[in-house]
């Protein structure tokens, strides 16, 4: 009848349902042929029941046993990013984000376990990487936050490893791979790590300045102490000259009064020496005179004042006679003068 007929074709819907979501290759071919691509794994059933796992290669099935394909894993390695919020000890909320990397064993007992315990394995991962995240992160700082990364990463790893084992599948690896802050706090860490390091910058140039004038003090003393060395030297060496000038001319003075007496008769050596002061006296005023830039120098120089003018330098020339060799006046002598 009609109404059975629709009946039949409700209960057919299902099955075709069912169906559509298999590829080509699920379906078996008329005569019983299953390929399985490499890297790959199609579970086999027998009237609804799980009879094995065809691994890449060609298959045989018997479609009069009721035989087929049920669906296709893939043997890869899968990753499988999660982006977490949470809250950490200090208020701040981050989110961590987490990589994992999994994937189904190779035995025949993990694919059943993967293929009919499980509906969705990237739901189950992420829902234990919340838990394991928002259960470690609040006990940790912001700052320890991306100090621990690394123990937290471990403690995803466990949990997600003894918990997935049972459904057939391994965790390869769960790296953290970013811990991104609210943008206000990420400023606010910026400004506090720009303040800490300006005032490393600011000790660091006062040490600078401070060394600085430590050695240019260190600098100046030396060059004061090199100076006094040299000037003292140089006062020393003036010093010498001074003396043999002073030696050569009263040699020179005393030739010359010598010679004097010994060419022209009647000539005491006190008229040898004061015609020599005269004569020295007006070579002076001559070359006074010859410089222009020289000061003018105001002075009694009427013939009448010039025996004066010559006691007076004959006094301080005769003061060091008796110290000059050859020179040797007698005592009355001198306090006749």
């Amino acid at each position: 009848s009609l109404s059975t007929s629709r009946e039949h074709k409700h209960q057919f819907l299902p099955f075709l349902a069912s169906t559509s979501f298999m590829s080509s290759a699920d379906i078996c071919s008329p005569c019983g042929v299953v390929i399985v691509n490499q890297s790959e794994v199609k579970t086999i059933e027998q009237c609804g029941a799980f009879t094995g796992v065809a691994h890449p290669g060609c298959h045989c099935l018997i479609p009069c046993l009721c035989r087929c394909v049920n669906q296709t894993l893939s043997m890869r390695q899968q990753q499988l990013h999660v982006a977490c919020e949470t809250k950490t000890k200090d208020n701040v909320f981050v989110t961590v984000k987490v990589a994992v990397q999994y994937q189904i064993n190779m035995d025949d007992e993990s694919i059943k376990a993967a293929a009919y315990r499980l509906t969705n394995a990237r739901d189950q991962i992420e829902s234990y990487v919340f838990d394991v995240v928002r259960s470690s992160v609040p006990k940790i700082e912001l700052d320890d936050v991306f100090e621990t990364k690394d123990q937290i990463s471990d403690s995803i790893n466990t949990q997600l490893t003894s918990s997935m084992s049972k459904f057939g599948y391994s965790i390869l690896a769960s790296p953290i791979t970013d811990i991104d802050p609210d943008a206000q706090v990420k400023r606010a860490m910026n400004e506090i790590n720009k303040m800490k390091r300006l005032r490393v910058a600011a000790g660091d140039e006062g040490e600078a300045v401070k060394i600085r004038a430590i050695k240019e003090a260190e600098a100046e003393a030396a060059r004061t102490e090199i100076q006094a060395k040299a000037d003292a030297e140089a006062k020393y060496m003036q010093g010498q000259g001074i003396a043999r000038q002073r030696q050569a001319i009263i040699t020179g003075l005393r030739d010359s009064v010598n010679a004097f007496k010994s060419e022209v008769a009647g000539v005491d050596a006190k008229n040898v020496l004061d015609l020599m002061i005269v004569t020295q006296y007006f070579d002076m005023m001559k070359e006074i005179g010859a410089q222009s830039k020289t000061n003018a120098v105001f002075m009694n120089h009427s013939p009448g004042a010039l025996e004066d003018l010559a006691a007076a330098v004959q006094k301080g020339f005769m003061a060091g006679l008796p110290a000059a060799p050859g020179f040797a006046v007698p005592s009355n002598d001198l306090m006749h003068r």
